[in-house]
């Protein structure tokens, strides 16, 4: 598949994933237009990399049929990846109600939208490594495990996976219908991430305050990755289905075994890396209950795809620390952001 000219339709294009898939695209000459109710946070990688020169924007709710079907019609888009959700765990324990708004409704909307579309080739619906119902088994999660859920964000992300499947077996099994997959991430950081409960956010707003971070779980490990590794293999699995819808289903992206650490682990790195004096703490709380222990298994997306995670956990934090420091020296955060993507693409030699 070639990108260039490519009509996209991204929802949650100016959050922290979004912005970065966005500037990728649009470098691939993918014609983006992105569908969000806003920008979600203050400072945004979506604003500093003024995102909104290069890709066309729709101002709409997920949860709004109508403005999701208005935009399908008008973008008429070959490829939608639905990115657009409640991502955050703790908000989810606060605003249950609209959890399940955004991240089920949304995603039964905006499949509903392209089912009466009936000209989009590949959507792509983002999920979360949280979807599965996490039993704390202490083995990575593969894709034939059962979906589920304890809290409302997890559950909404099982419930998403779910719609999608049902979606697919329903109304698009045709031989010329829309070919629908969906793809699972582990804890994704990078630069630009300004999100609420977010290790790297925390970890940036410690050192230029002053101040000692803040760490809630620091014994939780986490299957972390830089985020340009699961974007690398969401382009790739949309290329593929393209290509060939045996590619339709679930599809896990994470990093390599070794790479899921503690949190305590990551803070320590960070803070050796970073030019200058960090130290943590541990945040006594109250905080609700997350599962101590959650990686992926990406045997599927390495052998049938030939995806790997090109940048470890190592390059990932070298890159954090070189984005914000770049940030800190009023650099250009568009031309670093598609630099660092530029790097990728060459390393992998697959996304050019």
């Amino acid at each position: 598949m070639d990108w260039n000219g490519t009509r996209v339709l991204l929802t949650g294009h100016t959050g922290f994933k979004g912005s970065w898939m966005s500037l990728w695209l649009h470098s691939l000459g993918a014609r983006v237009t992105g569908l969000a109710d806003g920008v979600p946070t203050d400072p945004s990688l979506y604003e500093l990399a003024r995102v909104g020169e290069v890709v066309d924007g729709i101002t709409a709710d997920v949860r709004d049929f109508p403005a999701v079907l208005d935009a399908v019609e008008a973008v008429r888009p070959e490829v939608v990846i639905h990115m657009a959700a409640q991502p955050f765990v703790r908000r989810s324990f606060r605003e249950p109600r609209e959890t399940y708004e955004t991240n089920v409704m949304g995603t039964v909307n905006m499949l509903d939208a392209v089912r009466r579309a009936g000209d989009v080739r590949v959507a792509l619906v983002v999920t979360s490594d949280k979807c599965y119902d996490n039993r704390e088994l202490g083995r990575p999660f593969t894709e034939a495990d059962p979906m589920g859920g304890r809290d409302p964000y997890s559950n909404s992300k099982g419930c998403a996976e779910l719609v999608a499947d049902a979606y697919r077996h329903s109304f698009f099994a045709g031989a010329d219908t829309t070919r629908v997959a969906t793809a699972r991430a582990g804890n994704v950081i990078g630069g630009g991430d300004w999100g609420e409960d977010r290790l790297v956010r925390d970890i940036m707003a410690a050192a230029a305050a002053g101040e000692a971070i803040p760490i809630r779980n620091p014994t939780a490990v986490r299957p972390w990755q830089h985020v340009l590794n699961p974007l690398a293999g969401y382009l790739q699995l949309a290329a593929a289905l393209w290509d060939d819808p045996r590619f339709e289903g679930g599809w896990n992206f994470g990093p390599a075994l070794e790479d899921a650490r503690p949190v305590s682990w990551i803070t320590d790195r960070l803070t050796e890396m970073w030019p200058g004096d960090l130290r943590w703490e541990a945040d006594p709380g109250p905080h609700p209950h997350e599962a101590q222990f959650l990686a992926l298994d990406s045997t599927k997306a390495r052998e049938e795809l030939g995806w790997t995670p090109a940048w470890d956990l190592d390059e990932a934090l070298r890159r954090i620390v070189e984005w914000y420091v770049a940030l800190d020296a009023g650099a250009d955060m568009r031309d670093v952001t598609l630099e660092q993507a530029g790097a990728y693409a060459a390393q992998t030699g697959a996304l050019t």
